[in-house]
């Protein structure tokens, strides 16, 4: 009886493992290095491998979606402050910003070709949109050079096309709103607008000064950052998303202007050293503003 009873529990037991295996083997993924199965392709600009790279399918990024904002009344709005910051690419926590494989502004490039959704802005007041066509235009130059033949030694004219240097970005803007909010008593940091800052070079090679190359509604593609990886120099297994990248705040940058009466920026009335420090100075006013707003 005893063996009986033992039989019939190793028989139920294989009743209930069979089903799960077979579903497996004809999910195709019972192996490392099968062909065929792999992820479909990310939505990138990256090349695509013909074979699975890696020992496992990663399907949790194409899957992903945004975190929708918590709802914020005018009426709970007790206090509010207008930034502006910039993201320095050279800084070391914000080397992503430029990984070789897939700068970020060739992610903003891709999202801004594929989908035709994707709005571009002349300023951060998002009161004029600017067209691809118009950006091609300003970041790709066409000059006419002479050169000489050398067959005939003859001189003559040649037109170049001299595409956008990717590297010529090296700082990217933010535009954000700081806000308390009374109904959850916590300070509120959403970022409305962002824009990669290039380098303007004239034709003599001298370097001219900086210019915003476009300006982008950050909430209209947060939908399009969650699906794009980034580098984590701490585990390859956990990658991180462009939306990660800006929700958990995972960057480092300056405050350039904050909000006031004459819409001056910090460097029209302090330079070098006094600078950093009257933009260390507005940082603690963020964080300390919340203390005070509280009583006890």
């Amino acid at each position: 009886m005893k063996y009986f009873l033992l039989l019939a529990s190793i028989l139920c037991l294989c009743l209930i493992v069979t089903p799960d295996v077979a579903f497996a083997q004809e999910d195709g993924k019972e192996g490392y290095g099968e062909e065929g199965g792999g992820a479909p392709a990310e939505p990138s600009n990256e090349p695509v491998p013909l074979v699975r790279d890696g020992v496992y399918d990663k399907i949790s990024v194409k899957e992903k979606k945004i975190l929708a904002y918590d709802d914020i009344r005018e009426a709970d709005v007790f206090w509010q402050k207008r930034i502006w910051r910039v993201i320095d690419t050279q800084q070391k926590m914000n080397l992503p910003f430029i990984y070789p494989e897939q700068p970020f502004i060739q992610v903003l490039l891709d999202i801004i070709k594929k989908n035709s959704d994707a709005r571009m802005f002349l300023d951060d007041s998002f009161v004029t949109i600017t067209t691809q066509a118009d950006m091609d235009q300003r970041l790709n130059s066409v000059d006419t050079i002479f050169v000489i033949d050398p067959v005939t030694y003859e001189e003559k004219q040649e037109i170049v096309r001299n595409e956008f240097n990717w590297t010529a970005v090296k700082q990217f803007r933010l535009k954000e709103d700081w806000v308390f909010d009374e109904e959850s008593a916590t300070m509120q940091t959403r970022i409305l607008g962002l824009a990669p800052i290039r380098d303007v070079i004239d034709d003599n090679g001298n370097y001219r000064g900086q210019e915003a190359m476009f300006w982008i509604y950050y909430p209209e593609f947060r939908k399009y950052f969650i699906n794009y990886e980034t580098f984590n120099p701490q585990n390859d297994a956990m990658r991180l998303t462009w939306d990660d990248i800006f929700e958990m705040r995972f960057f480092a940058s300056y405050i350039m202007k904050e909000s006031n009466i004459q819409d001056r920026r910090i460097k029209d009335y302090a330079t070098g050293r006094d600078a950093l420090i009257e933009s260390e100075r507005i940082k603690m006013e963020l964080f300390e503003q919340e203390h005070n707003l509280w009583s006890y």
